[in-house]
């Protein structure tokens, strides 16, 4: 069997060397372009020597024609506005697009550029982009041109999420998320608010109260609840490699025993590869994730305050950025799920 060509575009970033990782190991992809501007005209295996007896890959420029000319299928581990760039001429080549980036995650142009501070460059792509989370999208994922993989705090909120909203266990007003992330969600750039000397043994909240992935949080939420959603969410950096550990906090819509909570969590992800709910009396670490594409949540009724508190935690290079992407072109192709995950 032929095995998939694959093409990563913006390779050289934090997201972009955990695809490459992924992509080297998986059994039915072959690694066929990775593109970088500051990198090219380097061996893969001199920018990452981890990789140097893998791969004889060289970094190119990303130029659309190379691209499509060399590969079935491309990655988009590049920022948001310049992403949507490469996604209309590639698909217009013929291949198929999962972006790593927020350009196509939201339906609405209007709400991108409110979260964005610009215009989207590409409107009319976001009906056909379908947003890249297989254990709410699966379906639609399978017969995708576009995927729109989701982000690391999304990803960490909305799994946590979905059981209780869906199921109508708890009141829609009043969420509250508080996400702790390790600084490599921002990417590899020296920006001093990343510097080990400013994020060592130091924790601070950012992006309050309007961080960016609050718009697709709020997107996904509501249609989960079939209700519109508003939520408050503080986002931390703590000084931890990778890493997110989410806690939600929800009014509870009736009295719920703690039991019934733990039994509908695990039914709700009881088929899902990539979900672990944890067992009665324990909560999620992120090194029990770290390096890994599972998701670990737990649930807890606190009937003293009639609350509902949900735990996740996730790798926020993995199940929240590249393993989450090579689950869905695991569905596009038509492999099982886990392929080059486990």
């Amino acid at each position: 069997m032929a095995k998939i060509k694959v093409a990563i575009v913006g390779a050289s970033g934090y997201t972009g060397e955990e695809l490459v990782r992924l992509l080297l190991r998986h059994p039915a992809v072959e690694l066929t372009c990775v593109t970088s501007r500051q990198q090219a005209g380097q061996a893969l295996a001199r920018v990452f020597p981890k990789f140097a007896s893998r791969s004889a890959l060289m970094f190119s420029e990303p130029d659309v024609d190379d691209i499509a000319a060399r590969a079935e299928v491309a990655f988009l581990a590049l920022p948001h506005g310049v992403a949507a760039e490469f996604a209309g001429p590639l698909l217009a080549k013929g291949l198929r697009v999962i972006d790593l980036s927020a350009d196509f995650r939201l339906r609405s142009a209007d709400v991108y550029k409110e979260f964005y501070a610009h215009d989207h460059p590409a409107p009319a792509l976001l009906q056909q982009a379908v947003y890249g989370m297989p254990e709410i999208r699966r379906d639609a994922i399978r017969g995708a041109r576009l995927v729109a993989s989701p982000g690391c705090y999304p990803t960490s909120i909305i799994l946590a999420a979905a059981p209780a909203l869906k199921n109508k266990l708890v009141k829609t007003a009043g969420i509250v998320a508080n996400s702790l992330s390790s600084p490599s969600g921002a990417g590899r750039k020296a920006e001093q608010d990343y510097l080990f000397i400013e994020c060592h043994e130091s924790v601070r909240a950012y992006g309050v109260p309007k961080h960016r992935h609050l718009s697709e949080i709020e997107q996904e939420l509501s249609l989960l609840a079939d209700a519109k959603i508003a939520i408050s969410f503080t986002p931390t950096l703590v000084p931890i490699n990778r890493g997110i550990h989410t806690t939600l906090c929800f009014e509870l819509a009736a009295p719920l025993a703690q039991a019934d909570a733990q039994k509908l969590y695990e039914e709700f992800y009881r088929n899902e590869p990539f979900v672990r709910v944890m067992e009665p009396g324990r909560l999620p670490d992120t090194k029990n994730v770290a390096g890994t594409n599972y998701l670990d949540v737990a649930a807890r009724v606190d009937p003293r305050t009639n609350r509902l508190l949900a735990f996740s935690v996730v790798d926020n290079l993995v199940k929240g950025a590249g393993g989450q992407a090579v689950q869905s072109l695991n569905l596009m192709f038509g492999l099982d799920e886990t392929t080059g995950l486990l």
